[in-house]
């Protein structure tokens, strides 16, 4: 059996995670316009095969990452969170023909969104130049996506319920201003909008300073140079 060099598993392991990206990119665009659509009960066969796909992506980047792992028990126990976000639930559900509402199949279906956070870290480790950019552009990034997810999370379970949200784009303009904490006009109805409508500005009192620190940083560095 040959066994790859380190030189090869590093390029095999940048192919994954370039493929990872991409993926999840997919992901992503296809599940808002799966939920923008709302003219279904269950979610298409088109969307289904593409979940399919890329969790079967997500999958094998976390099997390249074990084999270059050098304790693989340790990454094992590290990463067992993302090789469950990385499972087909939804395939798994619809092949067992188990009928949910539909409410509780689109929180499955997002949860393969949810290792895209992980490719954010990556992303931003490829576009920045040192520690403290790397660790704002990661918080960055994966502030952004959750948002993003929050918003059609909250779109879904609120669209049709919520005489004061008419479009995805409101929904979007809601999660954003609930995580800079001012808040907005729309309130939710539902018990998953009111959880999102404590989590983004939770997340926002937490994020934010963060990046005031970095930028403060920045500029005493550059005051004393």
């Amino acid at each position: 059996m040959r066994h790859f060099s380190e030189q090869e598993i590093g390029k095999i392991r940048t192919l994954t995670e370039w493929l990872t990206l991409v993926a999840g990119i997919i992901l992503l665009v296809v599940l808002t316009r799966e939920l923008i659509e709302q003219n279904r009960p269950h979610f298409s066969e088109f969307y289904l095969q593409v979940q399919l796909g890329v969790c079967v992506i997500f999958i094998a980047d976390l099997i390249v990452r074990l084999l270059a792992s050098e304790n693989r028990r340790r990454f094992v126990l590290h990463n067992a969170l993302f090789f469950l976000l990385s499972v087909p639930f939804l395939n798994i559900i619809y092949v067992l023909d188990i009928e949910l509402p539909r409410t509780v199949t689109m929180l499955v279906g997002a949860v393969p969104l949810l290792r895209i956070l992980v490719v954010a870290d990556t992303l931003s480790r490829w576009l920045t130049r040192g520690r403290a950019q790397h660790i704002a552009a990661a918080y960055a990034m994966m502030t952004l996506l959750f948002t993003y997810i929050s918003a059609l999370v909250f779109y879904d379970y609120e669209v049709g319920r919520n005489t004061r949200l008419d479009s995805f784009g409101d929904a979007v303009w809601w999660a954003f201003m609930n995580l800079t904490t001012v808040g907005a006009e729309i309130f939710p109805v539902t018990t998953i909008g009111k959880i999102l409508a404590v989590l983004l500005p939770t997340m926002g009192m937490l994020i934010l300073p963060i990046f005031t620190a970095y930028v403060t940083a920045i500029f005493a560095h550059g005051a004393k140079r």
